[in-house]
């Protein structure tokens, strides 16, 4: 399975379309682009690898593994890529502004559920992430 990420940059943060084979599954907010900085920058573009992790804090979820010079880079719910993000990648419904979004948690559960069933019948999840 691949996904594509199509990321619109602004100062205040990140917005993206979230696709599958030209499907559209969600949108997404993140921090705005920082040269890759830990914690306050998205990540760079490029191609990466989906599997699933389980944490207490976000229960089971995504990680996006092999990103250059980062770890723990997850897709998780949030609807505020400054306040609730520190790298990661929330898919959200709606759109509301620069990094903002709405009903992040529905969004993520249909991202994870379609990721799942696909790792689950043994194929790799891949994640191309472009302008």
């Amino acid at each position: 399975m691949v996904l594509k990420l199509s990321r619109t940059y602004f100062p205040d943060g990140t917005n993206g379309k979230l696709e599958c084979e030209g499907k559209f599954i969600c949108n997404t907010i993140e921090l705005p682009w920082k040269n890759n900085e830990t914690k306050v920058s998205c990540i760079p573009e490029g191609k990466y690898f989906i599997i699933k992790r389980y944490s207490p804090k976000f229960k089971w979820h995504l990680e996006i593994i092999d990103v250059k010079n980062r770890s723990l880079i997850l897709f998780h719910p949030a609807n505020n890529a400054l306040l609730e993000l520190n790298g990661c990648i929330a898919p959200v419904t709606k759109l509301s502004g620069s990094g903002l979004g709405l009903m992040s948690r529905k969004a993520f559960t249909q991202l994870k559920n379609l990721v799942y069933k696909a790792i689950e019948n043994n194929e790799s999840v891949s994640l191309i992430v472009e302008s």
